[in-house]
């Protein structure tokens, strides 16, 4: 009786220990392919900064994010095999992005964007052949593999109540009631501004050349004092090359906000301490001149001012690390809609009810707005040492997202903004 049994249980036993095994491959295959189509959404969706050339941005990323020799996360079956390509007797798909306006539209599949400067979210859609062991011994399984398939989407979110990663640049609002663009202008009508660095007395700074509105700006305190590892030189050019990057040192100005993050209606923000205005007459101060030479950095990193050689400790090695914008050609004359660049000559500034004179008052943060980095009107590069800290941007509004931040009242702040720049998000 019990050999009788042995028999009957020994093809039970290995029967179920085949689906056991052949079910965990197709899960693992199914997470894997489910990974892989969220990291080309979000690759894809980071490319949205409302351009017509938006549209081959983000599909050259999402090509980029399963075609990257390093990408292993981006395979599948145990890592080991690429996708959009056939393997074997394996095969997956990628389908081409879909762009939609709203999430809404994503989620049924319709009224899909060929225009990048509407196109707001993007749908990827992928399937893969996964291989079968024990299942091809049963009916329909005589192909020995199996097709699954993987979606994802992602978007720009609701305007951030907290940007993190932006520039610390801020800016006075012309029309603090004008919460939609704060007296800068229709976003489409390509508004030029000289900014210049906020000074005292007289005379006025004057306009660069086809740029004919001044704009002062400020230098926001985010010096990171607990940095063992640049200096405060470094720490203004990398922020005006690259952003603020984390960090889990606390604010210096005792916000709770991040280190790395503005927030709106914080009204503990203040001026970074070696960078308050100067007499007009007098140049701008050392540090102004550091962070503007990372700014220029988006135009050219490797001839700078002799300034930004002589005052950034340690220049050519950092400067490496920040390269320059695909786009230099985009000038004075031309709208945003023709910019074709990778968003490095896009800064997100801090607008501010009004920019104090001195270290002691602080400023009110009304909201984030976006403007275009511009060459000269003969297409040179700005000045990295001029007197004044000039350069000139044309205003965007908020058409690209930040890289990080919150749009719900995390940190107290009692944010309720309407408009503004997102940050990239998954939609489930």
């Amino acid at each position: 009786m019990s050999l009788q049994l042995l028999v009957i249980l020994v093809p039970v036993f290995f029967g179920l220990m085949g689906f056991a095994i052949d079910l965990g491959r197709l899960y693992l295959v199914r997470g894997e392919i489910n990974q892989a189509a969220n990291a080309m959404a979000l690759a894809a969706a980071s490319q949205l900064i409302g351009t017509p050339a938006s549209l081959d941005n983000a599909t050259a990323a999402a090509t980029q994010s399963i075609n990257d020799a390093n990408g292993v996360a981006n395979r599948y079956n145990f890592g080991a095999l690429l996708l959009n390509q056939s393997t074997g007797n394996l095969t997956s798909v990628v389908n081409d992005p879909s762009f939609f306006a709203t999430v809404a539209d994503a989620a049924g599949g319709t009224a899909q964007q060929s225009d990048g400067t509407t196109a707001r979210h993007v749908q990827i859609r992928l399937t893969a052949e996964a291989p079968l062991l024990f299942w091809s011994l049963l009916p329909g399984g005589e192909s020995r593999k199996t097709t699954i398939a993987g979606q994802a989407t992602a978007g720009i979110s609701a305007p951030l109540c907290v940007a993190c990663g932006i520039e610390p640049f801020a800016v006075a609002a012309i029309n603090t009631s004008d919460t939609d663009n704060f007296g800068f202008g229709d976003p489409s009508a390509g508004n030029l501004f000289t900014f210049f660095y906020e000074c005292l007395g007289t005379p006025t700074p004057v306009v660069l050349t086809g740029a004919p509105n001044l704009l002062p700006y400020a230098l926001v305190n985010r010096f990171d004092a607990g940095n063992a590892t640049l200096d405060e030189t470094q720490q203004l050019y990398r922020d005006g090359a690259g952003g603020l990057p984390g960090s889990t040192n606390p604010n210096p100005t005792g916000s709770p906000v991040p280190l790395a993050c503005v927030g709106v209606n914080d009204t503990r923000d203040t001026l970074w301490a070696t960078a308050v205005p100067n007499q007009c007459a007098l140049p701008v101060l050392p540090s102004v001149t550091d962070a503007l030479c990372g700014l220029y950095s988006r135009f050219d990193n490797a001839n700078p001012s002799v300034a930004c050689t002589t005052n950034v400790t340690a220049f050519p090695d950092l400067s490496a690390a920040y390269p320059t914008d695909t786009d230099l050609v985009t000038g004075l004359a031309d709208p945003y809609t023709s910019y074709t660049g990778n968003g490095r000559r896009i800064i997100t500034v801090a607008v501010v009810s009004s920019l104090p004179t001195d270290t002691v008052a602080p400023m009110q943060i009304l909201g984030f707005r976006q403007f275009l980095l511009e060459p000269n009107q003969d297409g040179s590069f700005f000045n990295a040492s001029d007197a004044n800290g000039r350069f000139a941007a044309m205003y965007i509004g908020s058409p690209a997202p930040v890289r990080q931040g919150w749009f719900d009242d995390h940190f107290g702040l009692s944010c309720q903004v309407t408009s503004g720049p997102g940050k990239v998000v998954l939609h489930q």
